[in-house]
């Protein structure tokens, strides 16, 4: 039986990326007029068909629901599946889990294969790369379709759907305002890029914090990081010398290196300085220190993403358009990289 052609197929043959192929068969105006005259015509040459996203939806029901996660290094991901699944085997719902890896292409490869007749629907946390390039077309595409998404953590307003968020903001004040608390007057954050929606807020959160207790922004105390990969040598050099009381990490992995890097620098934490990160798992609490940290609730999120993507499915199609919100509320746990009262 000859292979089905795909996106990735004519993006291979043309030597051209597997965005560039969608927009053109498109008819984006992002893509040059020759460029989209040769992909459409490779596309008819071969009888190319769009992906079905929605084949599941239309013909039969897989009883199966797609997770794509940016990363598993993160404990919070765990948590967030092990709630999905849950939820869903309560349900009757098998669960597929894929990794992106970060990269805009594999997250566009994981729906085309998952929306294959694979699943009825996906829970969804994006991509550093697509964030960064703005490019939400393959989410578009789904939605338009008739494909139900939930988006949870890294979520985006320009795409119309389900949401399972925490507050970024109020976390992260609830962090600085501790280590403000016990005394801490020289602050220091390790985030991520700003296209990363969630360092974006969790940066507004320490900035308002400040703020707010008469504390001046100093920008020589804030890191932003890329690529979790060299994030234990930037914090490193970040921290060397720094005159710091405390330290405020938008993850766990962020503030284990701080906590590293301090000892190593001859600082007792938290006797000289305090540490708080975020997520609240397994490292945060065997570390020892024990890290103080902003708990996600990561699997109620999953929990909520679940129960949300299969009422859609089980709902009337008319009814699919009607879209909201989840908030789950954040918590402090207070161990033993923070100064008691």
């Amino acid at each position: 039986m000859k292979p089905k052609l795909t996106l990735k197929h004519i993006a291979k043959e043309l030597d051209v990326s597997i965005s560039t192929v969608s927009k053109a068969l498109r008819d984006s105006k992002e893509i040059g007029e020759d460029t989209r005259q040769k992909i459409k015509a490779f596309a008819k040459l071969y009888n190319y068909k769009p992906n079905n996203i929605a084949l599941s939806l239309k013909n039969r029901k897989s009883k199966t629901i797609g997770i794509i996660i940016p990363e598993i290094v993160h404990h919070f991901f765990t948590t967030v599946i092990s709630g999905v699944e849950k939820v869903a085997n309560e349900l009757g719902y098998n669960v597929l889990v894929c990794l992106s890896g970060n990269s805009f292409d594999k997250e566009v490869l994981n729906m085309e294969m998952l929306a294959n007749g694979s699943t009825d629907g996906f829970i969804m946390s994006l991509a550093k790369e697509t964030m960064q390039k703005q490019d939400y077309h393959h989410l578009e595409e789904a939605i338009n379709q008739g494909m139900p998404l939930v988006l949870f953590d890294r979520v985006v307003d320009e795409i119309a759907c389900d949401k399972v968020i925490i507050d970024d903001v109020i976390g992260a004040k609830k962090a600085v305002q501790h280590l403000i608390k016990i005394g801490c007057k020289k602050i220091a954050l390790i985030s991520t890029v700003d296209y990363v929606i969630v360092g974006k807020l969790r940066t507004q959160g320490y900035k308002k914090a400040l703020e707010e207790n008469g504390l001046s922004i100093d920008e020589e105390l804030i890191l932003k990081i890329e690529e979790i990969e060299d994030s234990e040598k930037k914090i490193g050099n970040f921290l060397k010398g720094k005159d710091v009381d405390g330290v405020f990490a938008v993850n766990e992995h962020f503030a284990i290196s701080a906590i590293k890097a301090l000892q190593e620098n001859g600082k007792k934490v938290p006797g000289d300085v305090s540490v708080i990160g975020f997520t609240d798992g397994e490292l945060s609490k065997r570390f020892i220190p024990s890290l103080t940290t902003v708990s996600q609730h990561g699997e109620r999120m999953g929990e909520e993403a679940a129960r949300m993507l299969i009422e859609k499915l089980e709902r009337d199609v008319e009814e699919i358009e009607n879209y909201k919100t989840i908030i789950v509320e954040t918590e402090l746990v207070v161990r033993n990289s923070t100064k008691h009262y």
